[in-house]
């Protein structure tokens, strides 16, 4: 990893996890004044996928109603897939297909592009799943496999051989995948099978923080000399636009496990 002078920095103190039922303290480092992107701090909703006043009063977005597509197509054309996954009980959810990437019903994005913006979203792991949500994706690379974009990793660290493959543990759960590992106090991670909730902030002047239950576990400088010199050494080389698109769409993966997701809104930042 670079030395800590380099533009982006894990975090190494935490907040304390409330892991009762329907608490958690979304907030910024212990020892940080709060910031405007920060100051998420509500209790979740008093229902999975909706808003509640306060939200709505700052101007989050629910990007899944917890009934229809809307807002969602497919990576690879204008519908939504017709086959992969499947909305019940309020979760969208990528099914299982022998853990193949983009390869049964294939990655979804919304319809929307975003540029700064504060995205959280709730997800369930089933054992041995792989996953990822992926932001910034212009749809502009040509690949075989997922689009291209930067990836919070979403991965059953105790399964899954990603978790061991890569650099420094930078495959696994709530990493930018392949580039920065996420540093995780075990309070705060839970088991396979409940809900998480993971929350990417991206910051109008580029700064970027990956969260995991209401803790930040990276943060990252997007462009920097620092970051560039990550990509140089990374699956995403080959790219020379990497991670520098103004805009993109959101992705969530179809990895051929079964993954769920819920509770995805947003607010755009200015």
């Amino acid at each position: 990893m670079p030395a800590p002078m380099m533009p982006f920095r894990q975090t190494g103190r935490f907040l304390t996890c409330v892991l009762a039922a329907g608490m958690l303290p979304f907030g910024p480092h212990p020892a940080a004044a709060p910031s405007a992107a920060a100051k998420h701090q509500v209790a979740r909703a008093a229902a999975p996928n909706t808003l509640t006043a306060d939200e709505q009063r700052q101007g989050w977005k629910l990007l899944f109603d917890g009934k229809s597509s809307a807002g969602w197509r497919s990576a690879k054309g204008p519908a939504f897939p017709t086959h992969g996954w499947q909305i019940s009980d309020g979760a969208l959810t990528t099914l299982a297909a022998d853990g193949k990437e983009s390869a049964n019903g294939g990655d979804i994005i919304t319809t929307a592009q975003y540029a700064a913006f504060d995205f959280s979203f709730e997800f369930q792991l089933t054992p041995g799943a792989n996953s990822g949500v992926i932001y910034f994706v212009t749809l502009a690379e040509q690949t075989p496999g997922s689009p291209i974009g930067l990836e919070y990793q979403l991965l059953d660290d105790a399964r899954h051989p990603d978790a061991k493959l890569g650099h420094d543990g930078d495959r696994t759960l709530a990493s930018l995948y392949d580039l920065i590992p996420a540093v995780k106090p075990p309070a705060c991670t839970r088991p396979i099978g409940a809900w998480n909730v993971g929350r990417v902030v991206v910051h109008p002047n580029n700064h970027v923080e990956h969260y995991l239950n209401g803790v930040k576990v990276l943060e990252y400088e997007r462009d920097s000399p620092a970051f560039q010199t990550l990509v140089a050494g990374s699956k995403y080389h080959i790219w020379p636009q990497f991670g520098k698109a103004r805009a993109g769409h959101l992705l969530l993966q179809d990895h051929g496990n079964l993954v769920s997701f819920r509770s995805l809104k947003i607010k755009e930042l200015h």
